[in-house]
């Protein structure tokens, strides 16, 4: 199982995730995030790391201009769309990208079922407040092209690692605060996800 860390805002936590194991790094780019980061910024966190890391910027709300320029400045491998985008906006794109489906029930998490998503749960506040989706919904649902994203932690790893899904999106859940990761519990989390 892949598993991301998303809300990265300084190269101590990067090195700290990739060495606990982790298959991707996310960087957010939404001013109204706590952990907002800067392109430039980014791009300083970019250099330092080994090769083979993905790096995902999330945006919300934003244009095909600014997604594909902000990637482009930050070095960025992935563009997570985490809002509701038209598909003009996923044309426009110059890299890979994820669609974000901030499901509200059963039904919204098979929507695009035959492309890789994240499926989060709905929060007005696009993400980053530790709101679970209902892990019943993915009864008997294909999930080998989901990433799970949503209140993740070590405590609640047990009953999602075994339902097939291709990777998992923790932020809050391993956290000291909001845009501080927390070691231990890092490495705690990606033991017992890839165990």
């Amino acid at each position: 199982m892949r598993i991301k860390i998303c809300g990265i805002t300084n190269i101590e936590d990067a090195l700290v995730a990739i060495e606990a194991g982790a298959d991707a790094l996310g960087f957010v780019f939404y001013e109204k995030s706590p952990r907002y980061i800067a392109p430039k910024k980014a791009l300083e966190i970019v250099k330092q790391l080994p090769p083979f890391v993905e790096r995902v910027g999330l945006f919300v709300n934003s244009t095909c201009k600014e997604i594909n320029s902000t990637c482009k400045e930050s070095n960025m491998s992935l563009a997570q769309i985490h809002f509701e985008a038209k598909e003009s906006l996923y044309k426009g794109l110059e890299l890979p990208y994820l669609r974000v489906i901030r499901a509200t029930c059963k039904e919204d998490i098979t929507q695009f079922s035959n492309e890789y998503r994240i499926i989060d749960a709905f929060v007005e506040s696009f993400g980053g407040e530790g709101k679970r989706v209902d892990v019943s919904w993915f009864d008997s649902v294909d999930c080998s092209k989901i990433i799970l994203a949503g209140g993740l932690n070590c405590d609640n790893i047990e009953e999602v690692k075994n339902l097939g899904f291709y990777g998992l999106d923790v932020s809050s859940g391993v956290e000291l605060t909001k845009g501080k990761k927390d070691r231990e519990k890092i490495f705690e989390f990606l033991r017992k996800s890839k165990n």
